[in-house]
């Protein structure tokens, strides 16, 4: 079962030339380990709710499943914040390969400064999806407005898998790559194409956030943020469509801005 999102914390606050004692909610971090195969994988911390989601998501976007028939079974201890995941076929971890900094080509294009197990796992978006202005700003609007922790704590990154038309389902998390790996997971478990959907961001893209993108098989990415630089290379290269800076009526597209159209 999924605990707290935040907790309700005594504070003193300045405001206003005074102190004064108060209260404040603040948002929950909580370690979670993951066992593949009863062999200690990895340890993510996180906000501690949709646990299932992260994890199936997490092995997803790292290339040890690719779809939940591949699971026999996951068992989630809260309390002792575990996760014990037993796959059908044998898997052989080697963390070198999953941490190991690799610079080089892929398939003719720069895709420099992946780590060797983003070179295996993410994909060109072969995406024919297309959106209008008015969807952008709609869409972000939707996100900011459905996060309650959020607005509560300020403490969350926010992403959404959505529809051109609306959002399928929001998460919130500390981690910006929890909150993605919980929409793949989500996508997964439900069995969700994602393909032809939109993912929707509260953070910046960075190289990192736009290479999950890719693995998760969306073709545009909308944030109320900026881009980095190496994101743009990426997402020209991955044909994934960039925008950033969503806020009030405005926004820049980045790459492939042929998905963004007025109908």
């Amino acid at each position: 079962m999924d605990m707290k999102m935040s907790i309700n914390q005594k504070i003193r606050k300045y405001s206003n030339g005074n102190l004064i004692d108060t209260t404040d909610n603040i948002v929950t971090e909580f370690p979670i380990t993951i066992f593949v195969n009863n062999v200690e994988f990895a340890t993510m911390v996180c906000t501690p709710t949709h646990f299932k989601e992260m994890v199936v998501g997490f092995l997803a976007s790292e290339g040890v499943i690719r779809f939940y028939r591949e699971v026999e079974s996951i068992s989630i201890d809260d309390a002792a914040g575990y996760a014990y995941v037993k796959l059908y076929a044998e898997v052989t971890t080697n963390q070198q390969y999953y941490s190991k900094r690799f610079i080089g080509s892929c398939c003719g294009k720069s895709r420099q400064f992946y780590f060797q197990n983003d070179v295996k796992t993410s994909k060109t978006s072969m995406s024919k999806q297309t959106l209008t202005p008015s969807q952008c700003i709609s869409l972000m609007k939707e996100m900011q407005e459905s996060s309650i922790v959020f607005q509560e704590t300020g403490g969350v990154h926010n992403a959404a898998l959505c529809t051109p038309e609306k959002m399928i389902i929001c998460r919130s998390d500390i981690g910006r790559h929890n909150a993605l790996d919980k929409l793949y997971g989500y996508s997964i478990l439900n069995d969700i194409p994602v393909r032809d959907k939109i993912i929707v961001f509260s953070g910046r893209i960075s190289s990192e956030v736009l290479v999950k993108a890719s693995k998760i098989g969306v073709g545009i990415v909308l944030s109320k943020s900026a881009p980095t630089d190496l994101a743009i290379k990426l997402a020209d290269d991955l044909n994934i469509t960039a925008v950033g800076f969503i806020r009030g009526t405005s926004f820049n597209v980045y790459s492939h801005p042929e998905r963004i159209i007025e109908r």
